[in-house]
């Protein structure tokens, strides 16, 4: 029998606000535990929420930009339910009347494009941390994390392959960098997916029975979790046994997922209107102010750089692959007008630095200014293609002064036309079989020559000046 494995995902990202959903706390990442904390999230008795006004702006872009249709008259839920990194055995959600609804995402994989429903997205807050040290036996609590502002977007059960939720998950998180709304670190927890799976016999209409596996923060988990659980739903079924509803926990150093509970229905949440929350009334006026706010997407960028600056596809995906690397070259480039040249320097050299340092783009700091004037003295002819190198590597670690070091290391290419003719002179004369090699036919004694000057000059003389007198050269003999 062939089976046919079916997802949704609920994926919570928490939001790029400075302050928490329902009071002044720092969102921060870090920080001792607890600290971050004041009466209201850490849900002391007789306190009131104030909602922040900048999470329903993000929300409001983010159904936007991922087409959901956005609920005019929305409000907040309670979510009542006890564990201990929830101090106010409750969580503040949105079930009934969610902010967005009914919207997609596309996505292409193996060339196959697909279009992915989603549901509703809603506003909740963000539970606390448990933190388990299993030397001391024990489990302690940071309530840092309570309070800071969370969408979760809940797609349909539109995916069939572990590929398919990789390239979603890819997407939306390339959407919601764009847009401003979160960083989207997985290793931080600002980006976790909640994955339901079930399977059932391929043709099959109705849906198998589906577990949930929780908070998997990164690509390669999530598409680790999805193999197994998919592999264990079978198995159960062939060996005659019956699938639980349950929610189910990945062990990422055993390669395996585990039952922690049984997966609870709404009702089982008691959820009923917040007492302490107005509902929010969102206008035609705040819709549109929004949509006229959108910043540019990854999508559209892709498509100018190739329509109007001339780049190739591959350039275009590499420099929006990161939104730190399209800031860089649409800064870069604004400065220097060599749209070519700053992209082939950052698909470049500065791909393979951020490679060797194990970084990433968003943890980098590379001055557009120094950039473009690097490019500018190579694109002038005042240093070579080597030299260009080693000065950004040098701005790249330690952000130097690209002047200032080059001249330092005596960098700057000679202008001298005749130095440079009378070295190809020498190098004639101490070469005699290459020359007559060249006179011969043989191109590769013309490259052999040209490096031996370029030896003799040590690197500093232009390329392209030596190339254009030792073919004159050559040609009168």
């Amino acid at each position: 029998m062939t089976w046919e494995t079916v997802m949704g995902l609920e994926v919570h990202v928490e939001l790029a606000t400075k302050s928490k959903i329902f009071c002044s706390c720092t969102t921060e990442f870090g920080g001792a535990p607890n600290t971050h904390v004041c009466p209201v999230c850490s849900g002391l008795p007789g306190v009131l929420p104030t909602l922040n006004k900048s999470v329903v702006e993000f929300a409001v872009k983010t159904g936007l930009a991922t087409n959901c249709e956005i609920t005019r008259y929305n409000k907040f839920d309670r979510k009542n339910y006890f564990y201990p990194d929830l101090p106010k055995a409750y969580q503040v959600s949105q079930l009934y009347l969610p902010i967005c609804r009914n919207g997609h995402v596309d996505i292409e994989v193996n060339g196959i494009k697909k279009s992915i429903g989603i549901h509703e997205i809603h506003m909740e807050e963000d539970a606390g941390k448990l933190v388990h040290d299993p030397w001391e036996d024990s489990t302690l609590v940071d309530y840092n994390r309570c309070g800071v502002p969370l969408l979760e977007i809940v797609s349909e059960p539109d995916f069939r392959s572990g590929d398919e939720v990789i390239a979603y998950l890819e997407k939306l998180r390339e959407i919601l960098i764009y847009l401003g709304v979160s960083d989207c670190k997985m290793q931080e927890g600002s980006m976790r997916a909640d994955v339901n799976l079930s399977v059932r016999p391929e043709g099959q209409k109705e849906f198998g029975t589906r577990t949930e596996m929780k908070n998997i923060n990164s690509f390669k988990a999530i598409s680790r979790a999805i193999v197994y659980e998919s592999k264990r739903q079978i198995e159960q079924i062939e060996m005659g046994k019956r699938i639980i509803q349950e929610t189910r926990r990945w062990d990422e150093n055993k390669d395996a997922t585990y039952a922690m509970r049984s997966k609870e229905n709404a009702q089982d949440y008691r959820y009923f209107p917040e007492p302490d929350l107005l509902p929010i009334e969102i206008s035609e006026e705040w819709i549109d102010r929004a949509k006229r706010e959108m910043p540019e997407t990854a999508e559209a960028k892709r498509v100018r750089y190739v329509s109007e600056l001339g780049l190739t596809d591959y350039d275009a995906r590499v420099l929006t692959s990161e939104h730190d690397l399209a800031i860089l070259f649409e800064e870069t480039a604004e400065i220097c007008k060599q749209s070519k040249e700053v992209c082939n320097l950052i698909t470049g050299e500065l791909m393979r630095l951020i490679a060797e340092a194990r970084t990433s783009a968003d943890k980098i700091s590379v001055d557009p200014e120094k950039t473009a004037k690097i490019i500018e003295l190579t694109v002038s002819g005042k240093i070579n293609r080597n030299a260009e190198k080693e000065v950004f590597e040098a701005l790249f670690k330690d952000n130097i002064d690209p002047e200032a070091y080059i001249k330092e290391k005596g960098l700057m290419m000679l202008n001298d036309d005749s130095l440079v003719s009378d070295t190809i002179d020498e190098v004639l004369k101490s070469n005699p079989k290459s020359v007559e090699d060249y006179k011969g036919g043989k191109q590769k004694a013309f490259g052999f020559l040209v490096g031996q000057t370029m030896r003799a000059l040590k690197g500093k003389a232009n390329p392209q000046t030596v190339n254009k007198i030792l073919k004159e050269k050559l040609e009168k003999l």
